[in-house]
């Protein structure tokens, strides 16, 4: 903890002394969490019960646009397919701000035998799965809708204008399809309301219930999809040399690829990742299929190594396949990428004092550098940005060795909806009535 205090103070050392709300949890933040306890905890379950995937996010956009009209907003529905968002404007002069949370669930079968639990089921790029809320997004929204709800009861006292943003597709669109922040933009949520900042937070299993975790500058990876196609010619299973073995080639391209950042790149600087998420070919035990397909996930935080590795992917999987006598096309990336989330360093060195005043300062950590990526990324492009993890293991579960977000056993501790409503809530109230230098 003390070097995060160390860096981002000094992050901040030109601002002006933070106001003395800063350093202890608001009382109005404080009777607020008590008050919507309950309702977070149902709102979550609710829509836990009821996932749905990108784009796909009909009911629960429909559940957050009739809680914001209940509010006496004026929500805006169908905003990249199923955006929501709504400005709520205080009875004070003051900055503006935004405020994100993202809906969709993932193709996951759910294993956590919570009475909660999903059973909902569908197909995902041809093959029947669940889905589930495995990453926490149901947590996200609970919060925010928690969030809008105490600051419209503000109304009068609160200074500047806030927009609420429900996005939906931040997991990505379906295949041929637009989707998620960049769409979002795309169709002007910042047209007619440019914020000064905007903030956002994730669940995470790494951390333990009752932490926050929080860096400024790069915070997590940018990430970008590949489609490898590697096609051979089928023949019987028993005399391979009748045609051309598109698994062997395959399997070679994905050993050889491993030396890309192992060999490649120099990763004492910055991390970076290639991983293969999937491999489809044949139908049968005897049969050599005509092709084999390949996709899977690259994570960087410089956009030379970025492009260096695309290329590298690219003269691996064409020179492999010929090396076997088959023929690869290769697509990398197979479309546009989420760049790296990155932190206002001194937006969120102003606002650290925030998050210690309703966690502890011994409870706000400083988060490693993370590959996971989030689309979050493209707001914070756009203006001043701050993303903070809230941890979602149970006391006495060790963080470590925890079903992570993504997992079919993701479970999160409930404890996570009040601590993020608290740390949203008093960022918001402090951002907005304390000038910046």
């Amino acid at each position: 903890m003390h070097r995060l205090a160390t860096a981002l103070l000094c992050a901040c050392a030109a601002l002006p002394v933070l106001s003395h709300a800063q350093e202890a949890q608001r009382p109005e933040v404080a009777t607020a969490a008590t008050a919507l306890q309950s309702k977070l905890v149902d709102w979550r379950r609710d829509i836990h019960q009821h996932p749905e995937l990108g784009n796909r996010e009909t009911r629960t956009a429909a559940l957050v646009a009739e809680h914001l009209r209940s509010l006496g907003l004026e929500p805006k529905t169908g905003i990249a397919h199923t955006g929501v968002t709504a400005v709520l404007k205080g009875g004070r002069p003051g900055p503006k701000i935004a405020l994100r949370a993202d809906m969709d669930a993932l193709p996951v079968t759910e294993q956590t035998g919570l009475p909660f639990a999903s059973t909902v089921t569908t197909t995902y790029r041809g093959e029947p799965t669940g889905v589930m809320h495995a990453c926490g997004h149901d947590a996200h929204v609970a919060i925010l809708m928690g969030v809008a709800e105490a600051l419209v009861g503000m109304r009068e006292q609160l200074a500047g204008e806030v927009l609420f943003v429900f996005q939906p597709a931040e997991e990505g669109p379906p295949d041929d399809e637009d989707g998620g922040a960049s769409m979002m933009l795309a169709e002007g949520i910042f047209r007619d309301f440019k914020p000064d900042a905007i903030f956002g937070l994730h669940v995470f299993s790494t951390l333990q219930a009752g932490q926050l975790g929080v860096r400024g500058g790069p915070l997590m990876a940018a990430s970008d999809r590949f489609n490898i196609k590697v096609t051979g010619r089928q023949t019987h299973g028993s005399r391979p040399w009748g045609g051309i073995d598109p698994i062997v080639a395959a399997a070679d391209l994905i050993g050889s690829a491993q030396t890309i950042v192992s060999r490649r790149t120099n990763i004492s600087e910055l991390p970076a990742v290639v991983s293969f998420g999937a491999i489809k070919g044949g139908i049968r035990y005897n049969i050599i299929p005509d092709s084999v397909e390949l996709v899977g996930t690259i994570r960087t935080f410089d956009e030379d190594v970025r492009s260096d590795i695309f290329a590298d992917l690219k003269n691996v999987a064409e020179h492999v396949a010929a090396a076997h006598g088959a023929t690869v096309e290769a697509q990398v990336p197979d479309a546009t990428g989420n760049p790296v989330t990155v932190n206002d360093p001194a937006l969120t060195a102003r606002l650290l004092p925030s998050l210690q005043a309703v966690a502890g300062a011994e409870n706000v950590v400083e988060t490693p550098l993370n590959m996971g990526a989030e689309d979050f990324a493209y707001y914070a492009k756009e203006v001043p940005a701050m993303f903070f993890f809230v941890g979602a293991t149970a006391a006495g579960k060790d963080p470590a060795t925890a079903p992570s977000n993504h997992s079919p056993q993701f479970d999160l501790d409930e404890s996570a909806l009040d601590l993020g409503l608290r740390a949203m809530l008093q960022a918001t109230l402090d951002y907005l009535d304390t000038p910046a230098g």
